[in-house]
């Protein structure tokens, strides 16, 4: 492992409580590993979603309903806000404990990844 590397992994290691070693981290690359998904935030997001999903039932019944265009789209806004809120606490979820894993284990490919959903889901 390079010097600057070394340095910018430390700060991380000592967040995660674990410093890896070069061969444990090539070992887990190897056995395909390359970080842990840990969320502890599952039941939340999973309450969240239910909500998200019987609001849109909602919706979707004041559609078939003939309701008021100006009352659906009060209610899809607040569905969308939601559903925003709920990806905003799977990303910090996966901010403090996947990507955290990540660079503990020098993978660039999950912060990489990570990036690009991120991009995806701010648009």
């Amino acid at each position: 492992m390079n010097e600057n590397r070394d340095d910018l992994l430390k700060p991380i290691q000592e967040y995660a409580g674990y410093e890896m070693t070069e061969e444990e981290h090539e070992a887990l690359h190897a056995c395909g590993v390359p970080h842990t998904h840990e969320h502890a935030e599952t039941k939340s997001v999973l309450n969240r979603l239910s909500r998200a999903i019987g609001h849109l039932q909602h919706v979707r019944k004041m559609v078939e309903e003939g309701r008021d265009c100006s009352e659906v789209l009060v209610q899809l806004a607040a569905v969308q806000s939601a559903l925003q809120s709920t990806g905003k606490v799977i990303l910090q979820d996966h901010l403090k404990h996947c990507n955290v894993d990540a660079a503990v284990l020098g993978d660039m490919d999950a912060i990489d990844e990570l990036c690009r959903a991120i991009d995806r889901f701010i648009k």
